[in-house]
């Protein structure tokens, strides 16, 4: 019993030890009230939020053990323009003209506590309804692509 205490006691170890290690981001939302295109009720904007840290979370996975990503939205205009159908639920309609969707973020990699790279980025997609996406289903799908896109041509590449 007492060896399989110990086996139990290294492997819980082990786990806790790679999930410090692994790659983390922290994001955050630089008064998001007054952002171009957000939510109008804090709930629905509260759940925006947390779809983009999560998303933020999977895509800052791919760095290296020990790295963290940090992001600060500065502004967000979400794809499309809202309509207030009801007192309680707006509806957003894509047209694919004027209405992509932009983000303007602040970034840095760091590791030890040392910053490896940083930058300020303003991210459109004016194409945003052209060709295939991996998230056609999804709520902020466009944007989630925008910033699939962006992790990909300037964060993946530059390690």
């Amino acid at each position: 019993m007492s060896k399989f205490i110990g086996k139990a006691g290294l492997v819980i170890a082990g786990l806790v030890a790679a999930a410090s290690a692994s790659a983390a981001a922290t994001v955050t939302y630089i008064n998001p009230e007054k952002m171009t295109d957000v939510p109008r009720f804090a709930s629905d904007r509260e759940s925006m939020e947390m779809i983009f840290r999560e998303h933020l979370n999977e895509l800052a996975a791919k760095l290296p053990a020990g790295q963290e990503l940090k992001v600060e939205f500065l502004d967000i205009d979400l794809a499309g323009d809202v309509f207030p159908r009801v007192p309680v639920r707006d509806i957003r309609v894509m047209k694919g003209q004027a209405d992509w969707p932009r983000m303007h973020l602040r970034y840095s990699i760091e590791q030890d506590g040392k910053v490896l790279r940083s930058g300020d980025r303003e991210l459109a997609d004016p194409n945003y309804l052209m060709g295939s996406r991996s998230y056609n289903q999804d709520l902020y799908g466009h944007e989630k692509q925008m910033l699939d896109d962006w992790f990909r041509k300037e964060i993946i590449p530059a390690r």
